[in-house]
């Protein structure tokens, strides 16, 4: 079993989110699956298999933590059209089927991949009870998604605040069924992003998250309203940081960035 780690949202290795990629004829049974994504160890590792010509989508996609099966992953479905392009077996664009809906990949220039994601609607509420002190920041609002993703998402300050956060993870549990995205409004626009956020993910066993595409389906949309354009580009400001395009258009999302291959290996056993 082949099996290629790519960093994601990034041009340059060790930065990104690197996700476990593996091309098979099949899905092996699900636990076998979920034992080598527990060996690979990331944050996501992406499973795939052509589908016959002549339906709605030309690949299956499945991605697991290493203890669970998640709903939506983008970083892991980048590495997944990066891997495509580079063994020459996408030369259009590529349509997934997974249990987050169906999915296109589309590869542009300077290797550049663009993902149509269902975008995650938001519903303002009032903070739950604690997040303030998990995070050991004040919300300055707060939202629910819907769809595939579950998350919260946390407005705070400013730019610096988000990057100087050091949460209580334990605390962070529960707060919503996947994870807390907590984000703000880029410090200098100057800077070449229009807003910053970082997230967490302790109940499904990520406590951060390096760069989360399917996170910036609810982000995008959060800062379309607050900034009245519908393509931005988010910085998420983990120790290894990544960048994502957003565009909003309705309930699609695009999300762009690019992808580097950093391990080419094979499963022995």
């Amino acid at each position: 079993m082949r099996i290629r780690i790519v960093d994601a949202f990034t041009d340059r290795p060790f930065g990104g989110n690197p996700a476990g990629v593996v091309l098979l004829d099949a899905f092996p049974p699900d636990d076998r699956l979920q034992r080598v994504a527990a060996e690979v160890n990331l944050s996501e590792t992406a499973f795939a298999h052509p589908l016959p010509p002549g339906g709605e989508a030309d690949w299956a996609l499945r991605w697991f933590t290493p203890g669970t099966e998640v709903d939506l992953c983008g970083h892991a479905t980048l590495a997944t059209a990066h891997v495509l392009a580079a063994d020459g077996r996408a030369g259009g664009p590529v349509r997934f089927a997974s249990r987050g809906g169906l999915l296109t990949a589309r590869a542009g220039a300077g290797g550049r991949i663009t993902l149509d994601f269902p975008t995650a609607p938001l519903t303002g509420v009032a903070p739950p009870a604690g997040l303030a002190d998990a995070l050991g920041a004040t919300p300055l609002s707060a939202h629910t998604t819907a769809g595939p993703t579950d998350d919260i998402l946390v407005e705070l300050a400013d730019e610096r605040t988000v990057r100087e956060l050091a949460p209580d993870h334990r605390a962070l549990r529960g707060a919503s069924k996947r994870g807390v995205l907590v984000t703000a409004r880029a410090d200098d626009p100057g800077a070449g992003y229009d807003f910053v956020s970082r997230c967490f993910f302790p109940d499904v066993g990520i406590d951060e998250d390096p760069v989360t595409g399917s996170a910036h389906t609810s982000l995008g949309l959060f800062w379309a309203g607050r900034l009245g354009r519908s393509s931005l580009v988010g910085f998420q400001a983990s120790a290894r940081g990544g960048l994502v395009g957003t565009e909003v258009r309705g309930e699609r999302t695009l999300l762009t960035g690019t992808a580097v291959t950093v391990i080419d290996g094979e499963l022995l056993v």
